[in-house]
Order: structure tokens, then C-alpha cells, then sequence
């Protein structure tokens, strides 16, 4: 099972996902309160091993923007939770996960016309695309898909049930591991380790 953490801001955080079993560190460069700089992510980052993926989010950004991010932030994989096309997707020069906000069973339809590394399914956002801490109907995606990433409202408590429920390839989080908007190290720690221990 693979695990993001994602809205990393500082050292600590990224050192404590990592320490806990992380397969890939989040990097928010769309307009979030998790907004990080391209050259603060590299910061953090430095010594992360190489097994260790960096992801950048992104929300309708340029090629242009996107490529610049990559070069100085050293990213691995590109994720897009905007209104971005299958053409755009297949344009980036790295991997990248697709983010959908599902609603419906219909908004599953969606997926075909991506040929990507990976899906991610979140809930609907709030004020920013994704992180709201919400949960949607996991029964929308019975049955499972091996490129699904499941976020949106997961927490240590419930991340169990939402791998048994949905049997996604790996799963995200941001608010679920945080106390008072900050990120949380032994929540941190409780969820790797139930998304672990229940693959």
C-alpha cells in the first residue's frame, strides 16, 4: 500500500514521513493554506532517499509553470486537481497523478480518457481543490482499480475501512494527520502504519 503525506510545509514534517514509511511526499504549489514555494520545497526535501517520491500539486497551471517547478524543486511526479486535459497530461515530463472530485458514480466515467500513472479520487473541495477533509461515498469505486489513489477525509481511525472498502493502490492525506492545522507526527505515524498493516 502506498502512502502519501501531502501539504508538507517545513523539515520536521518532511523527516517525519519519512521516518514513518512515506512512499511520497505532497508539495502544494496551487493556492492552498499548505502553498509552498518551489525553492522551500527543495529546502525541505534535501536528504530525502530516493525511494522517497516528490509530488507538486498543481491546479490549471501553465506547462511552463510546471516545468520550472519541477527543475527546482526536484519533483517526481506532477499532480493535477484542476479542469486539466488528457492532452496537457500527456504534454508533462513527469509521471502524473490525475485528481477527481467525485460526486457520482458518473464522475468515474471520467477516468478512461486518462492515461496517466495514477488517478486520485478526492472528495468535492471547499474554498481549495481537495484537503477539505471530507469523505464521498467510497461504494462508487467497488471493486477497486490498481491506479486509484483514495483521498479526502482520511484519518488513522478510518483508513482501514477505506482500503477494505475501495482496495485503492495507495492512499493520500493532509488535514487527517494534523491537530490544530498542523501537521501531526504521531498521526503521521498511526496512519502509514494502519494503511500498512491493513494491505
Amino acid at each position: 500500500m502506498l502512502v502519501k503525506i501531502c501539504g508538507l510545509m517545513n523539515k520536521q514534517d518532511v523527516t517525519a514521513a519519512v521516518d514513518s514509511g512515506a512512499d511520497y511526499l505532497g508539495f502544494v504549489f496551487a493556492d492552498s493554506k499548505r502553498r509552498v514555494t518551489p525553492e522551500h520545497a527543495a529546502r525541505i526535501s534535501t536528504g530525502v532517499p530516493e525511494h522517497v517520491l516528490k509530488v507538486g500539486v498543481f491546479v490549471n497551471p501553465t506547462k511552463e509553470e510546471v516545468e520550472e517547478t519541477v527543475r527546482v524543486a526536484k519533483l517526481d511526479l506532477i499532480q493535477l486537481h484542476g479542469e486539466e486535459s488528457p492532452k496537457f497530461c500527456q504534454a508533462m515530463q513527469k509521471p502524473v497523478i490525475k485528481a477527481f472530485s467525485i460526486r457520482s458514480d458518473s464522475d468515474i466515467n471520467q477516468f478512461k480518457a486518462y492515461d496517466v500513472k495514477h488517478i486520485l479520487t478526492d472528495a468535492p473541495g471547499g474554498k481549495y481543490r481537495g484537503g477539505s477533509g471530507h469523505t464521498f461515498d467510497w461504494t462508487v469505486l467497488k471493486g477497486g482499480s490498481a491506479e486509484i489513489f483514495l483521498a479526502g477525509g482520511l484519518t488513522p481511525e478510518n483508513v482501514s475501512a477505506a482500503i477494505r472498502e475501495t482496495s485503492p493502490i495507495g492512499v493520500d492525506v493532509s488535514s487527517g494527520v494534523e491537530t490544530d492545522g498542523k501537521k501531526d507526527h504521531s498521526k503521521i505515524h498511526a496512519f502509514i502504519k494502519e494503511a500498512k498493516r491493513s494491505y
